[in-house]
């Protein structure tokens, strides 16, 4: 049995400026999400498709270390299957996108 775990990275997720899922729903439980909003509006971020959950500002980056450090049994994760939104807020996006990089643990 190992004790090693390994932190991997899923392939970055993207939308358009319009409501919508950001790439595909996670394929492994999740310890580590980063999303980066690079767009010039403020946009809403769901977890569910349908109520708003957090915000973030032109420009801005949600960084969550959630379980990183504990072993592949313990802790919080984003589940397998979860998806996240966004929506426009106010103004309409009109250049870059938003990404969503997430980060899950396998052994070595």
């Amino acid at each position: 049995m190992s004790l090693a775990i390994r932190l991997l990275p899923e392939t970055v997720r993207s939308i358009s400026p319009a409501y919508i899922g950001i790439g595909t729903a996670m394929t492994r439980p999740i310890r580590i999400i980063m999303i980066q909003n690079l767009m010039d509006a403020p946009l809403m971020f769901s977890l569910d498709g349908i109520n708003d959950h957090f915000p973030l500002a032109a420009n801005g980056y949600l960084l969550m270390d959630i379980t990183a450090n504990k072993t592949l049994a313990q802790g919080f994760f984003l589940a397998e299957g979860q998806r996240v939104y966004a929506r426009q807020l106010n103004a309409a996006p009109t250049d870059e996108s938003v990404y969503l990089t997430t980060f899950y643990g396998a052994e070595l």
